[in-house]
């Protein structure tokens, strides 16, 4: 198992990463060379695609978008055909994938989620994640409104039954052909579609709305995932059954709980309102300050307080910070609020790497501009307090 960092989320776990359980993942590709030999036929390849298609909706309608986010209401007995159909995906128990996602949500590109690529990289986000120690272990304690359904706890603690059953089930019918082109082919399709949704939809493709992490709207991804790649919409607004908020949205997803809905086995399909279409939702100060957070992480307050320091050497300001740090901190601030740090960055500075970020021009981008001034404002202060407060103690 090879080290790394420590993960916030779990600080007294070791982040490292299980290459003994990375294993299986590896070998399940590696077996896709077995094709060669079973040959494709048309039964196989039907099965392929109806897995594929049925499998990354069971994932997206029922883990994501019901079990994570309640977008719509459904019936006891559906609701288990609906974690059966992803639990068929071998992506884990609905209880796990749900309670992760949820968490997902709270920390969406802080140092806390799992699979950012911003703080972790792209394998990392895409698929390493889930062989991190310290990133496996859920809070079940989001996760409570259905982990009081026995039959949900039956099938999370049987997780992989459903898909090695279906495995079994796709050789019965076709074959060693059935097996590796029918299952285990998609299986790693669906896999890969939506570990995008993790990965390069927090990289590529644009927002419309100011979010504070990095999610996207690709129409690329959208269509391989079954509309899950309208992702800056989803984190704009989650409790809606749909992720193409509009018609030229490709959400196949919606289109086919809109017919489950028809037939009486889903209803209450949750829709964004009018103000979230519109972009007309105030951005929280939660949002505010991750943007902010970014924006002003881009400038080193260590750098800059340095260089005041240097370039102050010789007059009165640090003889007046030294002395007023031996009385209180608070008037030490107090004193630098009133002086010029012509180091710091300048407002277009800011602003550049803010759009060049969040690629979106909205009126909470400016709040956040202003508000990671004032955080790498005060950062530079505290350290020049701090080495004021240093050279204090130090012997003369």
């Amino acid at each position: 198992m090879s080290k790394s960092r420590k993960y916030p989320a779990n600080p007294d776990l070791e982040d490292s990463f299980n290459w003994l359980a990375f294993m299986p993942f590896v070998l399940m590709h590696v077996a896709l060379i077995g094709i060669w030999w079973s040959g494709f036929t048309w039964v196989s390849l039907t099965i392929c695609v109806v897995l594929y298609v049925a499998r990354v909706f069971g994932i997206t309608a029922g883990y994501h978008r019901y079990f994570s986010h309640r977008g719509f209401k459904t019936s006891r007995a559906m609701q288990f055909c609906l974690a059966l159909l992803g639990a068929t995906a071998m992506q884990k128990g609905p209880l796990w994938w749900a309670a992760k996602h949820r968490e997902h949500h709270r920390d969406s590109d802080l140092p806390a989620d799992a699979h950012s690529p911003r703080q972790y990289g792209l394998f990392t986000a895409h698929v390493g994640w889930i062989y991190r120690e310290a990133r496996i272990h859920p809070d079940m304690d989001l996760i409570k409104d259905f982990s009081s359904y026995p039959e949900i706890r039956w099938l999370e603690r049987h997780q992989y039954l459903p898909g090695i059953a279906l495995g079994a089930l796709c050789f019965l019918l076709a074959g060693w052909s059935g097996l590796l082109v029918g299952f285990l082919l998609s299986t790693v399709l669906v896999y890969h579609a939506t570990f995008t949704i993790n990965s390069l939809d927090h990289m590529l493709g644009k927002q419309r709305y100011l979010t504070g992490d990095d999610s996207r709207n690709n129409l690329l991804l959208a269509l391989i995932s079954l509309g899950e790649g309208w992702h800056n919409n989803h984190h704009y607004y989650p409790a809606a059954a749909r992720n193409g908020f509009f018609w030229w949205e490709v959400d196949i997803t919606y289109y086919l709980l809109r017919g489950l809905e028809k037939i009486g086995l889903v209803w209450n399909l949750r829709q964004p309102p009018a103000s979230i279409l519109a972009n007309e939702k105030a951005p929280t100060q939660k949002i505010i300050d991750k943007c902010a957070t970014y924006i002003a992480e881009g400038f080193s307050a260590e750098r800059i307080s340095a260089s005041l320091r240097k370039r102050w050497e010789g007059s009165h300001i640090l003889d007046d910070l030294h002395a007023l740090t031996r009385s209180k901190w608070s008037e030490a601030e107090a004193y630098l609020a009133e002086l010029e740090f012509p180091d710091m960055p300048s407002m277009e500075q800011l602003k550049a790497r803010a759009y060049r970020k969040f690629k979106i021009r909205h009126d909470g981008l400016d709040r956040a501009i202003e508000r990671a001034h004032d955080m790498l404002r005060k950062s530079v202060s505290a350290r020049l307090i701090e080495h004021a407060q240093a050279q204090q103690s130090q012997p003369t």
